[in-house]
């Protein structure tokens, strides 16, 4: 979700102070004193406010990262930062609600539960054990340090997403009559994937973690922007022809369950 500023044909009597005219120019700061970080209190948490300038960006906007772990906000390579801080004070009751509809993390541990291809698997650990995760029908054994048990789970759970995707891919792009694209994994932050003009495909890792129609319902997605880079009814069309289940429970369950997918790892 995000919450933008008022538009800019909005009349000065009727905007915002934050959106007041110019104000005067603050002193400049010592370049050897590093600015304290920006935070801002929701709901009685303290968080990091992030605030970036960026080039295509018209208006301010404001988000929650998907872990719910930090406040972003966009603005305009001719914004101002004060401005910025204000909106975000200023949305601090949008930001609780949502805050609060974010899902509970999960601290990747021993006895811990991660989602797999639509199933929650036990972190099952004994130093005894191999240091390669294993994974299996009710849970993931590994073995090795107890530390760090993170990012060698998340590094297995890459390496299977990347076997599968190419599986999809190989699927998909079969039955549309395409050469198979350059794969990538992403880590990003609010796309599932993307299909750039150079003809790669970039899926999301966490996709791994949804059930099996879903994830190949967003290889499907991209394989159909080979032919189509729109959202055209043509592409809808295509998409239709060559993905071989639901689409609208597979993008139902997306909309209603994705950033649940974010709750381990971050």
């Amino acid at each position: 979700m995000t919450e933008r500023a008022p538009p800019a044909w909005l009349p000065d009597w009727a905007r915002p102070t934050w959106l007041a005219g110019p104000k005067a120019a603050s002193p400049k700061a010592n370049p050897k004193t590093q600015p304290a970080p920006r935070t801002i209190a929701i709901a009685g948490q303290k968080l990091p406010l992030v605030i970036r300038k960026l080039a295509h960006a018209r208006q301010m906007s404001l988000r929650l990262s998907p872990d719910g772990r930090e406040v972003r906000v966009s603005i305009p390579q001719w914004g101002r930062v004060r401005d910025a801080e204000e909106f975000a004070h200023s949305r601090a009751e949008w930001l609780a609600r949502h805050l609060a509809a974010q899902p509970q993390l999960t601290v990747i541990q021993p006895g811990a539960s991660v989602p797999f291809r639509g199933s929650l698997l036990t972190i099952t650990w004994a130093e005894a054990l191999p240091r390669r995760p294993k994974i299996l029908a009710d849970r993931i054994e590994l073995g090795g340090p107890g530390n760090a048990l993170g990012p060698r789970l998340q590094r297995a759970l890459e390496a299977e997403a990347r076997r599968l995707f190419a599986e999809d891919l190989a699927h998909f792009c079969a039955c549309a009559g395409e050469a198979e694209p350059r794969l990538m994994l992403s880590r990003a932050q609010r796309r599932w994937g993307s299909c750039s003009s150079d003809r790669s495909i970039r899926l999301n890792w966490r996709l791994i973690m949804a059930p099996d129609h879903v994830r190949r319902s967003v290889v499907a997605h991209e394989v159909a922007h080979l032919a189509h880079f729109d959202h055209s009814a043509a592409f809808h069309a295509h998409l239709e022809r060559i993905y071989d289940d639901d689409l609208a429970a597979a993008n139902a369950w997306l909309k209603r369950e994705g950033r649940r997918l974010y709750a381990a790892f971050g």
